[in-house]
């Protein structure tokens, strides 16, 4: 391609993705206009952006030839279709009422068009997930192509449905948030808070990457940009203070996963879950706060009896920033979180939340000298273009989700799934829990997090509803293996990042990370078996899960890393730390009595072990 063409793509994605970005601040403050035209706008730029800059079948990333040019004005035309004839599409009878020529036309391409899009975004994956759908439904579920056409273009139940709303409404402004938040120097502030907090303590660099992984991970809300981001800082630091190359991978892994569970910023698949539950994102950041600290101090725990196990020391504290120097000069970076979770307790819309968060970012740079001049007009431009390019593949991932539930939900196929599910489990809950899990996992490796959620709530979800699941903890579990598939083998993305990194081995790195991770696979039963880890009934109860459940985990710690709070565990005395930490994620006084008796035991037997081994070197001193 001629460099002035290629200037000149560059040229107009730079001017699409700042006008995209205008756009959606503009209807955050104002209000969002009829669905199609917020939601077809939405894909619009999307795909618009997606051609110009996404590798085609020639595979040159950012050099769009004439087809590309093309594929991108026929993709703007079919998604705008419906918002210009809006009193047709609005007073036709869907199901009823043919589709037009033109009907046939826009809305064959914006299926094959999404579809490419996609591709070019994620993989193969997903778009043969769609045609799979597609396929399903021309044939076994006995639709006719105008009836299919119908669902997924001419009705918001299709494409322009709930997820590609979701994008558009909430996900665009806090992924806009997140850039602007990364360009204000958050991240090295990020940094340098954990260093001071942690990194003097034993294992204190690993530490460091749980620390700054969860930060980053609140306005990130992708693993793998989490693992580009920070591990290029955490992952050497852990190697060169001893931390084998696979176990720093790892922890890192698993950190950023952690990022998408965590309130108050969490995945795009938060935010869809909001909408499909019916109640705002703050309620959802409830719900998922207490599990999300128990997967934190889970790992931060194993990271910490790793590294007494291996006699690993901190950095010596010469070598950290010091807190208060840390919070004189970069502390009101922080400010702008506490915007948007000042505005979500105050009862506003978790979009305006986010427009609240991005105006505060560049008067935030401003109270001190050390980042008055973050934000140039250039600046400004770069942050609005990443965010939109950000957005790209979440929204385009959600378009072609979309074609996955409107065929799904036009054919019943939910119910028939259900059924299967229920049928294959006998009714027993553990084997229904067990086999979502994984059917999470399964399409998770295959597919982002979003749309691997929403696919489980068409499918999966219902059935453990169905089986007395509380709604809230059924979506929450769907959640939790869709994200944690990206550290599950054999396609765990977030490992694969680490391990470039770290330069470890992959299967070593990925059982390290699975280890690690283990808890955050075990805590999804445990708020199902007891909700009030969901901050769902009355405080005592919350409470009191909450301690048994936190004493659970670092059990589970201990086991699996040969070290508990007094001193190495042996063998049985890992065994009985598993034990207890199972134990105690059943709900009830007698389990939890067990549970902590179980704990008794292993500390007393470590406390004579200690003693034993005490007197033994003051004998053979005495000998010397």
């Amino acid at each position: 391609m001629p460099a002035d063409s290629k200037s000149l793509a560059r040229l107009l994605v730079t001017i699409l993705a700042v006008v995209m970005s205008a756009l959606h601040l503009y209807v955050a403050f104002f209000g969002a206009p009829d669905a199609y035209l917020m939601r077809g706008g939405h894909l619009a730029f999307a795909l618009a952006i997606a051609f110009l800059v996404l590798p085609g079948w020639s595979g040159r990333a950012g050099q769009p030839g004439w087809l590309d040019y093309v594929l991108m004005t026929v993709a703007v035309a079919a998604t705008l279709y419906p918002a210009s004839n809006l009193d047709y599409i609005l007073n036709r009878m869907y199901y009823v009422d043919d589709p037009t020529v033109a009907d046939y036309v826009f809305g064959g391409a914006l299926v094959v068009l999404v579809i490419e899009a996609t591709r070019r975004a994620t993989g193969w994956a997903l778009p043969l997930t769609a045609i799979g759908f597609l396929v399903y439904g021309l044939t076994a579920g006995e639709q006719s192509v105008g009836i299919m056409l119908d669902q997924l273009y001419l009705t918001t139940e299709g494409i322009f449905g709930i997820p590609l709303y979701v994008s558009a409404t909430y996900v665009m402004l806090f992924i806009l948030f997140g850039a602007f938040v990364e360009r204000s120097g958050a991240g090295q502030m990020f940094m340098d808070f954990a260093l001071a907090l942690t990194g003097h303590q034993s294992g204190g660099p690993a530490k460091v990457a749980v620390v700054t992984s969860s930060l980053f991970g609140t306005v990130s809300g992708s693993a793998v940009a989490n693992v580009m981001t920070t591990g290029t800082f955490t992952i050497p630091l852990m190697k060169r203070t001893g931390y084998r190359p696979a176990f720093s991978g790892a922890v890192e892994a698993v950190a950023s996963t952690g990022g998408q569970l965590m309130p108050p910023i969490m995945g795009a698949a938060a935010f869809v879950m909001a909408e499909f539950l019916g109640v705002s994102y703050l309620s959802v950041a409830a719900f998922a706060v207490l599990p999300a600290l128990l997967y934190y101090v889970a790992v931060f725990v194993a990271v910490h009896f790793e590294a007494r196990r291996a006699g690993l020391v901190g950095l010596p504290r010469a070598d950290l920033p010091r807190m208060k120097d840390v919070l004189t000069t970069r502390g009101h970076l922080f400010l702008p979180l506490a915007v948007i979770m000042g505005v979500l307790l105050s009862g506003k819309s978790a979009s305006f939340a986010a427009l609240c968060g991005i105006a505060s970012v560049v008067p935030t740079t401003w109270l001190r000298a050390s980042t008055r001049r973050t934000f140039t007009l250039r600046a400004i431009v770069e942050a609005c273009e990443s965010g939109a390019r950000n957005t790209v593949v979440v929204a385009l991932a959600c378009a072609c989700a979309g074609i996955v539930i409107g065929t799904i939900t036009l054919t019943g196929l939910g119910l028939s799934f259900t059924g299967v599910v229920l049928a294959l489990s006998q009714n027993s809950l553990i084997l229904a829990l067990v086999l979502t899990m994984l059917a999470g996992i399964l399409l998770g490796m295959g597919l982002p997090t979003t749309p691997a959620y929403i696919v489980q709530v068409a499918l999966l979800v219902p059935a453990l509803v169905k089986l007395g699941v509380q709604v809230e903890a059924a979506h929450l579990f769907a959640l939790y293996f869709a994200v944690l598939s990206a550290i599950t083998p054999p396609v765990a993305l977030a490992v694969y990042a680490a391990n470039g990194i770290s330069n470890g081995t992959l299967m070593q790195t990925s059982w390290a990370a699975v280890k690690l991770g283990l808890t955050g696979y075990i805590i999804p039963f445990m708020f199902v078996y007891s909700p009030a880890l969901l901050l769902i009934g009355e405080p005592m109860p919350v409470l009191m899960a909450a301690i048994t459940a936190t004493i659970g985990v670092v059990c589970l710690a201990g086991g699996l890393h040969e070290f508990f709070l007094l001193g190495p565990a042996r063998g049985w005395q890992r065994v009985v730390l598993v034990a207890a930490a199972l134990v105690l994620i059943k709900p009830g006084l007698l389990t939890d009595l067990l549970g902590l008796g179980l704990v008794g035991l292993v500390l007393v037997a470590q406390k004579l072990a200690a003693s034993t081994d005490s007197t033994r070197e003051v004998e053979q001193r005495s000998r010397a």
